[in-house]
């Protein structure tokens, strides 16, 4: 379990102060480590999590109806940009925070701490642990600080585009062809899977990618897809020049 010290260092780097010192410990205790200490006593984090993944929700939304006048669908795609996983771990990466998060050895061992789908499960119950320690307003500012900052970055590299949706665009234009996703492989125990998904237009595989869940490898996957697909048509322009 965390330490005195260890939770002024998190603090120290958040910078917040907790009334409930409880509150962030229980925001690193991920479900494997409970398997092996069925004594801790605050139990893993995944109901802070669950009111964390609302809070975020909202403070995002209404940071981007104040702040944008843009229509509602553009909107719907930044705030996607801005709270999908993968963006939630790199904040919480950025900062560090895994190196707190009490996982089973097991888990530990396979690289837990680095895993996209455990940073943005913890960063969201940080979040709730935030909420339910001070209230609506310092996890409002926290998030204006540490995930909505980056709206200008992810406009200018155009990382609130799905790259499913882009993939399906350029395919159904080019070949008149709907991409599909099919799952490869599955590894990992039930808490802690790894997919590996491939995606192919007809019978042809143009791509696989890994990720934490099915939906994540296959943007992976998509992503991957759109670069080649760039590539191939550069080289091709680049041969008729």
């Amino acid at each position: 379990m965390l330490t005195h010290q260890d939770l002024e260092k998190i603090e120290a780097i958040l910078p917040l102060q907790f009334s409930d010192k409880d509150l962030l410990r229980h925001v690193f205790v991920h479900r494997s480590y409970i398997n092996e200490h069925p004594e801790s006593k605050l139990g893993h984090n995944e109901r802070l999590e669950f009111l964390g993944d609302a809070v975020l929700e909202l403070a995002v939304t209404e940071f981007l109806y104040t702040t944008y006048p843009n229509p509602e669908g553009e909107l719907t795609n930044w705030r996607s940009a801005l709270v999908r996983g993968q963006h939630l771990a790199e904040v919480a990466n950025n900062l560090q925070l895994g190196h707190w998060l009490l996982l089973s050895r097991g888990e530990a061992k396979s690289g837990g701490k680095s895993r996209q789908i455990l940073l943005a499960n913890m960063f969201e119950a940080l979040l709730g642990a935030i909420y339910l320690d001070a209230g609506l307003e310092p996890v409002r500012r926290f998030i204006e600080k540490t995930i909505t900052v980056h709206l200008p970055k992810i406009l200018e590299q155009e990382l609130h585009v799905d790259p499913k949706s882009r993939l399906q665009e350029i395919t159904q234009a080019r070949e008149g062809i709907t991409p599909h996703y099919v799952v490869l492989h599955e590894t990992g125990p039930d808490h802690a899977k790894e997919f590996t998904v491939g995606v192919y237009l007809g019978e042809r595989k143009l791509s696989e990618s890994k990720g934490d869940s099915k939906q994540s490898a296959e943007q992976a996957a998509a992503g991957e897809a759109l670069n080649l697909l760039t590539e191939a048509k550069d080289e091709k322009e680049q041969l008729q020049v």
